[in-house]
């Protein structure tokens, strides 16, 4: 049985957007630099015409959001349901360190795009859905640890340390290594959720 012209239209819809994705994240893979990420460029790579890339994604920004969404997936697949040190079955004390590296790490990977994201253009990282997500994962982590106050607080104080324009100023003008980065983030981390019970 043919499809309809509608489910046609949608098919169509989902494919050319995947087009433009994977164009966008083959461009920035090559120039590593957001501002290079010409709408025209992406749809000509792509072969859609630039009409096609702003119903998608309403525009650049939305783009670049839809992007950074993407490469985040299999970070958010294997902390939600994966195994440890990130997913669910992780004591809580070692899983909030291991969440918080694995956004550091992310960061670190993809550093212009998301200083791009939180920098300008696509609101405030706050409002974000991958803030949301992040936030919601560590305050009911943080939730699990008898004792420690304020989860909602504490998960946000976390994740301040994680900001890109943060990573940019030690990653970039600072100059620090990425284990050093790394490792500066667990103490920090394994220091707010550490045991205080009174031996």
């Amino acid at each position: 049985m043919p499809d309809r012209p509608e489910r046609r239209t949608r098919k169509d819809a989902e494919r050319n957007r995947q087009a433009v994705l994977a164009a966008a994240d083959a461009l920035f893979s090559r120039s590593g630099s957001p501002e290079d990420l010409t709408t025209a460029a992406i749809a000509a790579e792509a072969g859609v015409g630039k009409g096609t890339l702003f119903r998608a994604f309403g525009d650049r920004a939305g783009l670049l959001r839809a992007l950074y969404e993407a490469r985040l997936e299999p970070v958010r697949r294997a902390a939600e349901t994966g195994p440890p040190p990130l997913g669910p079955a992780t004591p809580a004390r070692e899983r909030v360190p291991a969440l918080l590296d694995a956004v550091l790490r992310f960061k670190l990977d993809n550093r212009r795009l998301a200083l791009a994201l939180e920098d300008g253009g696509g609101g405030s990282p706050y409002q974000a859905e991958h803030y949301e997500r992040w936030h919601d994962l560590l305050r009911s982590t943080l939730e699990r640890i008898p004792g420690l106050p304020d989860a909602d607080f504490t998960a946000h104080a976390l994740l301040a340390a994680t900001r890109a324009d943060l990573v940019e100023r030690l990653a970039g003008q600072e100059g620090g290594g990425r284990e050093e980065l790394r490792t500066r983030l667990a103490a920090y981390a394994h220091h707010v959720v550490a045991d205080r019970t009174p031996a």
